[in-house]
């Protein structure tokens, strides 16, 4: 690809093959820079951030040198822009100025998409959204009570752009993609339609280029730029994950489902190492090792673990990357030097996570990454028998603490989910485990691709709500598949239940429909387990779930597929129409159903209360249902959608069309 400056009078441009990326002119520059005064407050992961900068220069000449440019203000020279491969180097000369704003070309209608993991809007066009891992809020929507309820507590209500994983990266309909390689906050701003801005925090900031003559090779070069996941093992994919916290009666329950013909590839406690009970509700005691409060809630766990796997079964975990201060390991961690630090003494910086107090684990530190590899991971957990876990949390780092290799924690926040991907790969690796143990992880940023081999969407709402509900973790896969991560799942259920927002029949057996259809089905009893209904709640609720994870079962050959797929070309499992049909604009912000591979469609119910919606069918060729075995021609069709009966069609021409003809008879088993 050539990248390339030319130049008029008053003016020059920056084109990737041809295709334009920014005019700079004297009278309209695309570059501003300024001086940023910042302010930035976390309560318990969840950060508000503010800037008042002050003086800003708006260059009003250039020269260009080269494969560079030089930009002037009154004679002095401000700005150097320069041209390495495909990438754009912008440098502040006064380093004084710490914030960058580099406007791109924005053509009429074009649509972008991108952000990282983006819950509420898959087209960003009108949007502004800061790049900056956090909580997500719980509600994201500031005109419901439950957000207004929320943000009074403690700044956790959220908006449309809070996300557990941003990335700097945009893709546009004229199928380019823009890059901003640097760590620190940052705001992709697409609320200009003649414009697309990006508002970068540093005196210096780079930006890749890539470029394709479709859709589907442009998430290809992504895919090659920030790394491919291993395909998910077998058992992954071939059955649910149970997911129950309630000790060692979880062993029983189990049983129950099983009984009930669910096909079970893993019994998931998240509460192995122990639990406490905090006001937002059951907790986990966060000192990951099996000790005291293990072995009173897990009797003879190994043993257990062991029984499971001689059945075909694996027992998942939980791990996150800090240590409760009342725990054991952590006095063994602050004597290695394994945690953050306070900016005035050598003690370690405690993080309030809700009652409780924790050090944060220092991985800009090889030693620390080592050690929690090796000492918690590999030996609590891989030695154990323990085949895969949720990797949470990377949110929290502060910025308001030391790190060992002196790097400003405003530069390390977003890095951090990625320095913790690592740390779990490197302890499968270390174990000859790579693409066998799973771990799943809701935080991210650029570059977590390289090591997590699976994301989930995280803490949902249980509810049908627009920005925090069911249909939510629809746009999360999808907006993370667009940047590389081909797999993604969600907790089956939803999480979050709070001020008396607690789960209905109708939400799960809805959850089931739509899980049934994701790489990995993994159920979960939320934060308040005793006050939801369950999956075992009730004969039929626990036959919902038998039913759906047979059908999850029995497309694993299809899925096997699509992973050797997605190692070959990069394309994520779970796609929107417009990656299959990119000569559609009319799917380009269709948000609410998808592509499983290339030969599903999967519409999921999201609202509350229905029994039919509106099913966009893409290209040309007819489209089956799957339940009824109905042909249906291109275009929007109102469908019904009893429950039970999701909307599913399939291309009757398909490879595996045999295989999906058969969904129907194994959900009526």
């Amino acid at each position: 690809m050539e990248l390339r400056f030319s130049a008029s009078e008053d003016a020059f441009e920056l084109r990737l093959d041809g295709k334009l990326l920014l005019r700079h002119a004297n009278s309209c520059p695309a570059v501003v820079i300024a001086r940023g005064n910042p302010s930035v407050e976390m309560y318990r992961g969840n950060f508000r951030i503010e800037d008042a900068p002050g003086e800003s220069v708006r260059p009003d000449s250039f020269s260009l040198e080269g494969d560079g440019a030089v930009l002037l203000s009154d004679g002095v020279e401000v700005v150097r822009l320069s041209l390495a491969g495909s990438a754009l180097q912008v440098d502040a000369l006064d380093p004084s100025f710490d914030r960058i704003h580099l406007h791109f070309h924005a053509e009429a209608g074009e649509v972008v998409w991108g952000g990282g993991e983006q819950m509420s809007y898959l087209a960003l066009n009108g949007r502004r959204l800061p790049m900056w891992t956090s909580e997500p809020g719980v509600g994201r929507d500031k005109s419901t009570e439950l957000t207004r309820i929320m943000d009074a507590e403690g700044m956790a209500g959220g908006d449309y752009w809070n996300t557990n994983y941003p990335q700097p990266t945009f893709l546009s309909s004229r199928w380019l993609a823009v890059h901003c390689a640097e760590t620190c906050y940052s705001v992709l701003d697409f609320t200009d339609a003649n414009t697309h801005r990006v508002e970068v925090w540093s005196r210096s900031a780079r930006f890749e280029f890539f470029g394709a003559d479709g859709p589907k090779a442009l998430v290809g070069l992504l895919s090659d730029r920030f790394g491919r996941q291993p395909a998910l093992p077998d058992w992954a994919i071939s059955g649910a994950i149970v997911g129950l916290k309630s000790g060692a009666s979880s062993f029983d329950r189990l049983e129950k489902f099983i009984d009930a013909g669910s096909a079970v590839s893993g019994l998931w406690c998240e509460d192995w190492a122990g639990i406490r009970q905090t006001s937002f509700g059951r907790r986990l005691f966060w000192d990951w090792h099996l000790g005291e409060r293990s072995e009173e809630r897990f009797p003879g766990l190994e043993g257990r673990i062991v029984d499971l796997a001689r059945r075909g079964i694996k027992f998942l975990a939980y791990v996150n990357p800090y240590l409760a201060e009342d725990g054991d390991l952590f006095a063994d961690a602050a004597a290695g030097g394994h945690f953050c630090l306070k900016l005035d003494s050598d003690e370690p910086h405690l993080v309030d996570f809700g009652e409780f107090d924790c050090g944060v684990l220092d991985f800009t530190r090889e030693e620390t990454r080592s050690w929690f590899a090796e000492r918690i991971i590999g030996r609590e957990m891989l030695d154990r028998g323990i085949a895969g876990w949720m990797a949470d949390f990377g949110e929290y780092l502060p910025t308001d603490l030391r790190l060992a290799d002196g790097s400003d924690p405003m530069e390390a926040h977003n890095l951090y989910p990625v320095l913790w991907a690592q740390v779990n790969a490197q302890a499968v690796a270390s174990r000859g485990k790579t693409g066998d143990a799973v771990f799943f992880m809701r935080a991210g940023f650029s570059g977590v691709q390289a090591h997590c081999p699976l994301l989930w969407a995280g803490d949902q709402c249980v509810d049908f709500t627009r920005h925090d509900g069911i249909g939510t973790v629809i746009t999360a896969a999808l907006s993370a598949g667009l940047l590389g991560n081909a797999y993604s799942h969600s907790d089956c259920g939803g999480y979050t239940s709070l001020h008396g927002n607690v789960r209905s029949e109708e939400l799960l057996r809805r959850w089931c429909e739509l899980a049934a259809f994701a790489p990995v089905m993994r159920s979960h009893e939320g934060n308040r387990p005793d006050d939801n209904l369950q999956y075992d709640s009730s004969p039929g609720l626990l036959d919902c779930f038998a039913r759906w994870s047979r059908v999850h079962a029995y497309l694993a050959p299809y899925v096997r597929e699509l992973c050797g797929e997605a190692i070959r070309s990069g394309l994520p499992l779970q796609r929107p129409l417009f990656l299959e049909y990119p000569d559609d604009p009319k799917l380009f912000a269709v948000q609410d159903q998808y592509l499983y591979g290339s030969d599903l469609l999967v519409a999921p119910v999201i609202e509350e209360g229905a029994d039919r919606r509106d099913v966009v069918l893409p290209g040309e060729g007819p489209w089956r249902h799957c339940w009824s075995g109905e042909d249906f021609a291109p275009g929007t069709h109102s469908v019904a959608a009893p429950i039970g009966a999701p909307p599913v069609f399939y291309r009757p021409e398909a490879r595996h069309a045999p295989l999906f003809a058969g969904l129907a008879g194994v959900l009526s088993q």
